[in-house]
């Protein structure tokens, strides 16, 4: 069975499998882009007609870049997923790229369809922009310091003979991750062209990434548990329920509107950099105390 799970990570979630995807999600947001650029030239000169709520796709020009985020932001869960054998910091690092790149998809959204008033008043949309604004850069720097305090830090834990027998069980949990994330991802696609049909098709972040962070939750969840059988210690324990913690963060904010959906995206990240760090001073006090008593 672990042969079979190998084999299974190694065709789909391997580096080489990964430089092919990574290729086909940059040709596919450059096409993207331009097709829905298309639409939106198409639809401003009356050759076609869009109604419903998906016609806040073709509002500006700035909404065609709408598609290839989302095309990027499907990459990027990939990626997550190939990281889930590595570690909770990797997975979770991963998890922070994700909530920026997911800010700024509905900056954009919303700079297409803003209006803002001559005088100096701010207005709500306004003053939602500036404080998606101000998210944006707070997870773009948590996630640059998260992965410099990752990098800096001593990631050896102390394992059984079973480790490998660990990350087998890690990698087999990332391919049916894979699958879920395939299913829903046809799931959301297929639906929202059903709604857009039938005179609906809003766009807004849970379409996908809420029941995706749903089944990442149960995941990192079966994996914190099993590691019961192989981490020795409380603080790597204490760590790693902290990580999943940031990702019920996450999740929540994704399915939470406004202010507090930014409030939200921004403690998760806080929370996952005062966990590294408090990991690595206690990880260097014991490096000192090891070489004092030797």
């Amino acid at each position: 069975m672990e042969e079979f799970s190998d084999k299974v990570f190694n065709t789909f979630l391997s580096s080489e499998s990964n430089e092919i995807v990574r290729k086909i999600a940059i040709s596919s947001a450059i096409i993207g882009f331009l097709a829905h650029l298309l639409i939106w030239v198409l639809y401003v000169t009356d050759m076609i007609q869009i109604k419903g709520d998906s016609v806040e796709l073709v509002s500006s020009p700035l909404s065609s870049l709408y598609t290839p985020f989302s095309i990027l932001l499907a990459y990027e869960i990939y990626e997550l997923i190939r990281t889930i054998p590595d570690s909770f910091s990797s997975a979770v690092g991963k998890q922070y790229e994700i909530a920026t790149l997911l800010i700024v998809r509905d900056i954009l959204k919303r700079l297409s369809v803003i209006n803002i008033s001559d005088d100096w008043k701010i207005d709500d949309d306004l003053g939602l922009l500036v404080v998606e604004c101000s998210a944006f850069l707070a997870l773009f720097y948590t996630s640059l310091t998260y992965y410099n305090i990752s990098n800096n830090i001593d990631t050896n834990v102390k394992l059984t003979d079973h480790v490998s027998s660990f990350v087998s069980t890690k990698k087999a949990i990332a391919n049916v991750m894979l699958l879920f994330f395939i299913i829903i991802a046809i799931m959301s696609l297929t639906g929202w062209i059903s709604s857009a049909i039938q005179g609906g098709g809003s766009v807004n972040r849970e379409i996908f990434f809420l029941d995706f962070f749903t089944f990442l939750i149960l995941a990192d969840i079966l994996i914190l548990l099993m590691s019961y059988w192989f981490y020795t210690d409380f603080g790597n324990l204490a760590r790693n329920t902290g990580f999943v913690l940031s990702t019920v963060i996450i999740r929540v904010a994704i399915s939470t509107t406004g202010v507090s959906s930014m409030i939200l995206f921004t403690l998760s990240g806080f929370l996952g950099i005062m966990i590294l760090r408090i990991t690595g001073n206690v990880n260097l006090r014991n490096k000192s105390n090891s070489k004092l008593s030797k």
